[in-house]
């Protein structure tokens, strides 16, 4: 048997909104059929990133597990930026620093808008 990962779906309250933080922050083009709903960003070979609407969404809490993050995404910088400069402009388009970082100076753990966390890494 061989599975293809197509897809990544996040729960959210605003699909768009998230849309729009990962799309800054990645460079993704948008799914033709996004909407209100659900939206998606189109990722390399294939694989969507995907923002569904949820009722009462309530959002991860990091490190703990109160509210479970339940997924976490990992995204590799480009070779000529360093992890400050791109926490730097991820902060500016919303995401948050948690006070947990358990990589040390080989990788940050930020939060989205909404709370999931992600990671940034050099390698």
């Amino acid at each position: 048997m061989s599975l293809q990962l197509v897809a990544i779906t996040l729960d959210c309250p605003d699909p768009p909104a998230l849309a729009a933080f990962y799309q800054q922050a990645t460079g993704l083009e948008p799914h033709p059929r996004s909407g209100a709903d659900f939206a998606a960003l189109n990722g390399e070979h294939g694989l969507v990133i995907g923002f569904q609407r949820v009722d009462g969404y309530r959002a991860p809490s990091w490190p703990g597990q109160d509210q479970p993050q339940q997924l976490h995404l990992c995204f590799r910088i480009g070779d000529d930026e360093s992890l400050a400069e791109v926490e730097s402009r991820l902060v500016e388009s919303g995401a948050r620093i948690p006070a947990h970082q358990p990589h040390g100076d080989r990788a940050r753990v930020l939060t989205d808008p909404v709370g999931h966390p992600f990671c940034i890494s050099t390698r």
